[in-house]
């Protein structure tokens, strides 16, 4: 009996070795971008870099994270962020989001002793740049003098405005002009000459003019 299955082409034959490593290139891809945080992280940083790409964690926090994750999660420090599955990135954002019931000192929280709730806390990503947007709208609201310079777009913190925080134009590159435009307002016309006599020697020779 003649066999009828058709021995596969030299096209198929390479269409075949293409499609595995097209696969595996889109797995690359997935794994080399971590969303952490809603922030995109480059997936071979370790996890102590990858979290400091995140606002609102600073060098030691981020340090400090990583040493929870490996006691508690069983995650070495040394661990590539994009080798991590769903779970343990679940597992490292609740780190994140919450580190102080996960043993981290309140020293090291950027929100203590809320105005609200008067508990420690921490926020990262948007909810930080919102939290903190809300802060200064409340200084205004209540007209306290941090409000005040807010408003005016003045420093706040007691640094000095002679040299720094101009707001309009700089005082040290117009102070020449306007000392050269003071001194010739203020000089003396001198006497028998010059534009001060120019109107009175104009006023005889309109004063005929109009009497013709």
């Amino acid at each position: 009996m003649v066999d009828e299955r058709k021995a596969p082409t030299s096209q198929q034959k390479a269409g075949a070795q293409k499609a595995p490593a097209a696969q595996a290139q889109k797995v690359s891809d997935a794994i080399n971008i971590v969303r952490i945080a809603d922030r995109d992280i480059d997936g071979k940083y370790t996890i102590s870099a990858a979290l400091r790409h995140i606002k609102g964690i600073s060098h030691n926090l981020a340090n400090a994270i990583s040493l929870i994750v490996d006691r508690q999660f069983g995650i070495t420090p040394n661990t590539t962020i994009g080798s991590l599955d769903d779970e343990k990135i679940e597992k490292l954002e609740s780190v994140i989001k919450e580190p102080g019931k996960f043993g981290v000192p309140s020293f090291m929280l950027n929100r203590q002793k809320d105005y609200d709730t008067n508990t420690d806390m921490h926020f990262v990503g948007t909810d930080l740049i919102v939290k903190v947007k809300q802060d200064i709208d409340n200084t205004m609201k209540l007209e306290t003098w941090i409000g005040y310079r807010r408003q005016s777009g003045q420093r706040v913190r007691g640094q000095r405005t002679r040299s720094t925080g101009r707001t309009g134009v700089t005082v040290g590159v117009t102070k020449k002009k306007i000392l050269e435009e003071t001194k010739k307002s203020k000089a003396p016309s001198k006497p028998g000459g010059g534009q001060a006599n120019a109107p009175a020697a104009a006023a005889p020779s309109a004063a005929p003019a109009q009497g013709k």
